[in-house]
């Protein structure tokens, strides 16, 4: 029984080519990031992957790379489940930020410490641990099953929430998880023993 599960970060939003703090705000994607999704799809599909259940978050920009994946492969009707628990990391008070005007007006220590750091949040806002927290639950009660019966899965959704993932997945401590980046629009693929234990990965950012 193939046991996949592909995780892919959304498309370039607006809002990363600005270089803001997006968190839980919706902008779409830019014509990169569609060009993105697209190639996402083409790439599964020149592994002749198909799947049997699509996640989602609550937010434009993984949706419609998820969206613009499906067509590529001709699975527009594919089961999809939205749900917030996948959104990325909320920033909160700095959310709609330009990443250089807060450092001018917090430090370069501070805001790098609210980016890298595992479990300090900026004000209002959640830090990479409290985003595991809401993202690890939901995976392992709601998605990790799926994986499990045999059904094959794609989870579209973005940098944080996927990093909360991968740590899980790939059993990474907190300081290797922060220094993990994820591409926009580049799956990873993972398969999985009947434990849930990861078997291979592979990230198509190569």
């Amino acid at each position: 029984m193939e046991r996949l599960l592909v995780l892919v970060r959304h498309g370039q939003s607006e809002w990363n080519l600005k270089n803001l703090f997006t968190g839980w705000k919706d902008p779409d994607l830019t014509e990169q990031g569609v060009s993105e999704a697209k190639s996402a799809g083409s790439q599964l599909k020149e592994m002749k992957l198909e799947f049997d259940l699509a996640f989602t978050s609550d937010l434009t920009r993984a949706q419609k790379t998820l969206k613009l994946i499906l067509e590529e492969l001709g699975q527009e009707d594919l089961p999809t489940i939205r749900n917030q628990a996948l959104n990325e990391r909320d920033y909160g008070d700095i959310t709609g930020m330009n990443k250089d005007e807060a450092r001018e007006k917090f430090g370069d220590e501070q805001v790098h410490i609210w980016r890298r750091s595992f479990d300090v949040p900026p004000p209002g806002g959640e830090s990479l641990k409290m985003t595991a927290e809401r993202v690890l639950p939901y995976f392992n009660r709601e998605v990790l099953p799926e994986v499990l019966s045999g059904k094959r899965v794609i989870v579209a959704a973005h940098g944080n929430s996927l990093r909360a993932l991968i740590m899980e997945l790939e059993d990474l401590s907190p300081d290797e998880i922060l220094k993990r980046e994820l591409g926009t629009g580049t799956p990873v693929i993972y398969r999985l023993d009947e434990e849930g234990k990861v078997t291979s990965v592979e990230d198509l950012a190569g």
